[in-house]
């Protein structure tokens, strides 16, 4: 795939088209390509997180821990969203469950571009918070329903 092929998959991601053709002609620059035959693991619980992955071919099986849910991402998913911005364990881990391939973005170069576009940094720090907001709200009416 060329870079224009690799910008235009991250395009498709919702949170990282917030930073504009440019940042992510930067990420896809730097960014690294792996692929996984079927039953591959891209990573497990617990493992200490440096990047987020957007898959460009196959789908992955992310299952949490504790059992609560499992879910299946194709192309043009980002999985580990929260590790390009912080240092965190994983809470899953993510299985291939047929050939495929991810683009790896570095936590550190994320970093750089954030640093280098203030104003990309604010749209997904606006994102991020409506999101917060969003979540709060949810658990507040989750709660009342059911303290009643």
């Amino acid at each position: 795939m060329s870079i224009e092929d690799d910008v235009a998959l991250l395009e498709r991601v919702p949170t990282l088209r917030l930073l504009g053709r440019e940042a992510l002609r930067v990420l896809a620059i730097g960014s690294e390509h792996r692929e996984f035959a079927r039953g591959d693991r891209l990573f497990n619980a617990g493992d200490d997180s440096d990047c987020g992955y957007v898959v460009q071919r196959g789908a992955f099986r992310i299952s949490f821990e504790d059992g609560t849910a499992e879910v299946i991402a194709g192309p043009g998913t980002l999985i580990g969203e929260l590790a390009l911005i912080v240092p965190m364990p994983r809470p899953a881990s993510a299985i291939s469950l047929e050939f495929s391939s991810v683009i790896r973005l570095a936590r550190t170069m994320f970093s750089r571009v954030l640093e280098s576009d203030p104003a990309a940094a604010r749209r997904l720090r606006d994102e991020f918070a409506g999101r917060t907001s969003q979540i709060a709200s949810d658990i507040l009416m989750a709660g009342a329903k059911l303290s009643i």
